[in-house]
């Protein structure tokens, strides 16, 4: 067989199973039940209303199967199809119409789910609402091809299944209830979140519409003015390549950290696997620019000089300036490290290493304000020498910190009591003279002088 003739075969190959043709709906049907789609009223609302609701519940409840079942009740696909669809065949006023649909759609659902999570006792958020405030590239994709099999599928006889598994791949719902819980909590960051990725979504959803009806070669409307047509071309791609950059930039940090916790976790079984100590937990984490291995550890003392080595290795494993910090539970080596493998003694010791991490805090706190006290009880023996040589009519001094409390008023006032004792009495100009060389000595501008005879 000659190369032709292997090309030849290859194309009658992929013509006999890829030609759409053969299955190809009238285009004027396709056309018109795009257009059926777009307008939102009556029952329409109301079904988005409801599919909110239950879209709401599912992501409060984190009930995957709740969700899917809103995404298929949902009628979100319709005017974002046709705005597709208006692109792709110069049908201006059916982008117009399509607009001013999805922009009442979004309202109504925004509202709805706001309504929601604001009367919801459960205001947590579960996994499956954080799923949808860090949109990536991967959305992208998503709803770029899933926006291409919705178009085949609208063109197509024979529908099947593909448009409710388009509505529940694209994600449309969740999005915009996690915007919702956003605004119903306060919290703006997954409020934009959310919103971006339902406008990814929307964005591409849309494109990969046009892209198939232009593929198809749909009838389109002549354009009076082409620079009209071009500035309409230019403020889609625009539209495009803004809602993908920070999709990228994301995917990015997603990547990056994904690496990051996978050299850490190879790292850390390789070097912390000793006899008698056990990993208790390990994390990855990347705060303010900076790189941080957390490993604690239960069982027998590690030294030192061991963490140092395994840190010295940290760039064999691509983390070179990554801070590693070791956090030792010390213990019985008798202890059944068996034991400590399950979720609940391990939650046990986590909670009792904070809870010592705690108590350590006011232990310290407490020493730094008994040290603090403690000062003032060696301060009259340290100015004792430097008393008698300036001031020799000095007999005996008690210096302390006192606190005087306002009778009338709440307010105190912090102030340090010197009590003098003395040989024969202070002239005026001489407790001036002291009590400004006591104010310098203790490095204090409040000196209260108490003198006794």
């Amino acid at each position: 067989m000659t190369f032709s003739n292997f090309v030849d075969s290859v194309k009658r190959f992929l013509t006999h199973y890829l030609d759409m043709s053969q299955d190809r709906e009238e285009e004027a049907a396709s056309v018109e039940a795009i257009r059926a789609g777009v307008e939102f009223k009556g029952s329409t609302i109301l079904i988005l209303v409801f599919a909110i609701f239950i879209a709401s519940l599912g992501l409060n409840t984190n009930s995957a199967a709740v969700i899917i079942g809103a995404m298929l009740i949902s009628p979100l696909m319709g005017p974002i199809m046709g705005i597709g669809l208006g692109l792709g065949i110069n049908d201006y006023e059916l982008i117009k119409r399509s607009f001013r649909n999805l922009a009442v759609a979004t309202l109504f659902s925004v509202i709805t789910s706001t309504v929601y999570f604001w009367i919801s006792p459960l205001n947590e958020a579960r996994s499956e609402l954080l799923a949808r405030t860090s949109p990536t590239i991967y959305d992208v994709l998503i709803a770029f091809f899933g926006g291409l099999a919705g178009i085949v599928a609208m063109s197509s006889k024979q529908k099947g299944n593909v448009l409710p598994g388009v509505a529940i791949a694209t994600a449309l719902m969740p999005p915009l209830c996690t915007a919702g819980f956003g605004l119903a909590t306060g919290n703006l960051y997954y409020f934009f979140g959310a919103f971006y990725l339902f406008f990814i979504n929307s964005v591409f959803i849309a494109f990969a519409t046009t892209l198939g009806v232009k593929l198809m070669k749909y009838s389109k409307k002549e354009f009076v003015n082409e620079e009209r047509r071009k500035k309409v071309e230019r403020i889609v791609y625009t539209i495009l390549i803004l809602t993908m950059a920070p999709s990228i930039y994301l995917t990015y940090n997603m990547v990056k950290q994904n690496f990051f916790e996978v050299a850490a976790s190879r790292f850390v079984s390789q070097n912390f696997n000793y006899p008698d100590t056990q990993v208790l937990s390990k994390s990855a984490e990347i705060e303010h620019g900076k790189r941080i291995i957390r490993v604690s550890l239960v069982g027998a003392e590690v030294p030192q000089d061991s963490i140092a080595i395994a840190q010295a290795r940290l760039p064999q494993y691509g983390l070179g300036g990554a801070v590693l910090k070791v956090r030792q539970g010390y213990g019985s080596n008798s202890m059944d490290m068996t034991t400590l493998s399950s979720t609940m003694f391990k939650d046990i010791y986590l909670h009792n290493q904070e809870q010592i991490a705690r108590q350590q805090q006011v232990i310290d706190s407490l020493e730094n304000m008994t040290s603090h006290y403690q000062q003032y009880d060696s301060l009259g023996i340290a100015v004792a020498p430097e008393i008698k040589v300036l001031f020799p009519h000095v007999t005996d001094i008690a210096i302390s910190k006192t606190i005087f409390s306002g009778i009338d008023t709440d307010v105190r006032d912090t102030t340090t009591l010197a009590v003098v004792r003395y040989s024969r009495p202070f002239s005026a100009s001489e407790q001036q003279q002291f009590r400004e060389w006591l104010q310098a000595r203790l490095g204090t501008n409040k000196v209260q002088l108490v003198l006794e005879p």
